[in-house]
């Protein structure tokens, strides 16, 4: 039996970046289209910075087992669209009992989840704290501060992701806001729509 090499990848918190890594890729704001309640403050963004990198990965995959891990990091712009936090995209696993770490390494966020039947969780997330997203729980990062949040994460490697499901949705149940005294709160999406009984078997039922 012929062994895989180790791997050793160098994390550069300044840039945001993984070293050695084997994959990346980035989302301008112009990919972002759809993900923010204030529409006209998304226009002005475009205007402005629509050809500019909101968020983007680096990642290693080392095989495409559940026995093998994907590790990278993310880094995320900080700022506003109106009142609304920076967002990532957000997704679930395709394989719904795959789970998923974040650490923390730079700057601050939250970690925003979502159950298949709407229950909401949410943990902040800044340097040296690790959040662990259980299986299928849907989850997005949100940066609430004023530089780059930077994480590492890992999860199982053949969990795929289906970005899809907060979009067929409506967006997630709650959006994350400026509260206007230096912190944030959470506003019901009134554009949210309650998963059928049928989508959330299906993926409570995507164990393999």
């Amino acid at each position: 039996m012929t062994l895989q090499e180790p791997r050793l990848c160098q994390v550069s918190v300044g840039a945001g970046l993984l070293g050695n890594a084997d994959g990346h890729y980035q989302k301008r704001f112009s990919d972002l289209r759809g993900l923010y309640a204030d529409s006209a403050a998304f226009g002005r963004l475009l205007e402005e910075r629509g050809q500019e990198v909101a968020y983007e990965v680096t990642s290693y995959t080392p095989g495409s087992r559940v026995s093998d891990l994907i590790l990278g990091v993310t880094r995320m712009e900080p700022g506003k669209v109106g009142d609304e936090y920076f967002l990532t995209r957000g997704h679930i696993h395709a394989r719904g009992d795959r789970p998923e770490i974040y650490y923390g390494q730079a700057g601050h966020g939250l970690m925003q989840m979502e159950s298949p039947d709407g229950e909401v969780r949410i943990l902040g997330i800044g340097p040296q704290s690790i959040c662990y997203v259980p299986p299928f729980w849907i989850h997005r990062s949100v940066n609430l501060g004023p530089t780059d949040l930077v994480m590492m994460f890992a999860y199982p490697a053949d969990s795929g992701q289906d970005y899809g499901i907060i979009e067929r949705s409506g967006g997630m149940r709650v959006r994350i806001l400026d509260d206007g005294q230096g912190g944030w709160k959470q506003v019901e999406n009134p554009a949210w729509q309650p998963r059928s009984a049928s989508e959330i078997a299906a993926i409570l039922g995507g164990a393999a």
